[in-house]
């Protein structure tokens, strides 16, 4: 099959040399003044008949014998058929049409009519070569199945299945909805470093890098929190940032080694005020980009519509575990009372803290029901360093994550703004990471000195995008809504 392969593959670069030799190098073309997509001629077709229209595209299949060619052109919009005639063409170019095959890309010029199918064609009287493909497209009507290979070859991919375009243009809409409802509401958008000596604001583990000049470990960043804090810190009272961040870990539906966030910060609000503003948001980006808040996503409807279901995760835990943590305050008593469960799917570790089991009975045994959106709050403060007590139960912060379709796709609390709270957590950071937890939060001086000077009480959120836009667009895995997702090299 490989030598078929190689051969036809030679067929079309013998074809290109005698192009060349005809004086008649694609390659050498620099532009083509196309008038129409290909829908526009569709949508326009009663002022368009019998008027002449410029098209460019690519040549997708091709039919007819003799003196008449049917050619299925398509552009960045859709398609349209192609009627190509020897007497409108003219004898020597109408010839030249043997040295095409499918996935050149050709710019013609015709009259827009009708056939006696009624189909709406363009009848070509020009036609120019624009650029030869020495590639083999996939045929047609199988198209690209192979998944693997539709994410290595994503170009094919666009090609063969235009239903992929669809869901990447979705993707656009659903950003620019985004934007467009934080701007309308004063947010800054702003940039900060994607490289930095230290990898805070979330806990993860980060990809290291190294910097020559300065001959120093540099980190990709696993959050922009701490830098988008320091922004308030210095007087702007509501900015937001998206962009990739960079975790070094496992890959899944759900996870790639870089993803696209969102994280934003309004000063003088707490996190019932971002909770608020996280529902009235992903509502308005459905019906903006879906025109409805309700999603089907595989057998199940999801229904965005604001308000959203709300439960604190130690309730949570009670109610799909029979488990009440509420009055256990020892470490050692909460370990014990988790693995009363016997559940194989929990990883109860020896030096494992209360608020640590809890988020982890959570995390493996309830964050599954939670189909319909729901805000999860009262997360324990060993697992929110940079969230600020709750101050009627000191145990948990004002913190909360909401949950659809028992994906987290969004993480927000009220900003700790307490210099001295927030060093002593982060030396608790510290003593995690020295004890094994690669992922435990590093200490930040420069963060620390910006508190200090004063941190307004505020209102932070973080939104997985990826993971909003594979509900939203109802799509298998996150490799399906991200052009060029992380793969293993085939060598």
């Amino acid at each position: 099959m490989a030598e078929d392969l190689n051969e036809m593959r030679l067929i079309r670069r013998e074809k290109l040399q005698k192009l060349i030799d005809k004086g008649k190098n694609p390659y050498k073309i620099e532009k083509f003044d196309y008038t129409h997509y290909t829908t526009e001629i569709a949508e326009n077709f009663d002022e368009l008949e019998e008027k002449e229209v410029a098209v460019a595209g690519r040549l997708m299949s091709r039919r007819g014998h003799g003196k008449v060619n049917f050619i299925d052109l398509q552009d960045s919009e859709g398609t349209i058929q192609l009627f190509i005639s020897q007497k409108n063409l003219g004898e020597e170019e109408y010839e030249d049409l043997n040295l095409l095959d499918l996935g050149d890309i050709i710019g013609v010029k015709g009259e827009v009519f009708k056939t006696k199918m009624g189909e709406i064609s363009v009848r070509v009287k020009e036609l120019q070569l624009l650029t030869k493909s020495l590639q083999i497209l996939p045929e047609k009507f199988h198209g690209l199945k192979d998944q693997d290979l539709r994410y290595r070859n994503r170009y094919v991919d666009l090609i063969i299945n235009p239903e992929v375009k669809e869901t990447f243009i979705k993707r656009t809409n659903i950003i620019k909805a985004l934007r467009r409802y934080l701007d309308d509401r004063g947010f800054l958008e702003v940039e900060t470093p994607v490289l930095s000596t230290i990898a805070g604001g979330a806990n993860a583990r980060p990809f290291t890098t190294h910097h020559n000049t300065l001959d120093i470990d540099m980190y990709l960043r696993i959050a922009n929190e701490l830098y988008l804090k320091r922004l308030i810190v210095g007087g702007f009272e509501k900015v937001y940032e998206i962009g990739k961040m960079f975790r070094n870990e496992g890959m899944s539906t759900r996870h790639n080694p870089e993803f696209t966030n969102i994280e934003l910060y309004q000063a003088y609000v707490d996190y019932e005020d971002i909770m608020e503003l996280t529902e009235n948001l992903v509502e308005y980006i459905a019906l903006e980009v879906l025109g409805t808040t309700k999603v089907k996503y595989k057998d199940r409807e999801i229904d965005f519509k604001a308000p959203w279901a709300r439960i604190d995760m130690t309730e949570a835990v009670k109610k799909y575990t029979g488990l009440d943590f509420q009055n256990i305050d020892g470490d050692a008593e909460a370990r014990e009372l988790a693995k009363s469960l016997n559940n194989d799917r929990l990883e109860i570790k020896p030096n494992m803290r209360r608020g640590e089991v809890i988020a982890e009975i959570y995390d493996e045994l309830c964050e599954e029901y939670m189909i319909q959106p729901t805000f999860i709050t009262g997360h324990p403060v060993e697992i929110s360093p940079l969230a600020k007590r709750n101050p009627d139960d000191p145990r948990i912060t004002n913190r909360f994550e909401a949950f659809a379709n028992g994906w987290e796709i969004a993480n927000a609390f009220s900003e700790l703004n307490d210099p001295i709270d927030q060093r002593a957590r982060f030396e608790d950071q510290v003593a995690q990471k020295e004890s094994g937890d690669d992922e435990a939060h590093p200490m930040d001086e420069d963060f620390l000195n910006a508190i200090e000077v004063g941190l307004p009480p505020t209102g932070g959120l973080g939104i997985g995008l990826d993971r909003l836009i594979i509900l939203l667009s109802g799509q298998e895995s996150i490799r399906d809504i991200i052009f060029f997702p992380t793969m293993k090299p085939l060598d």
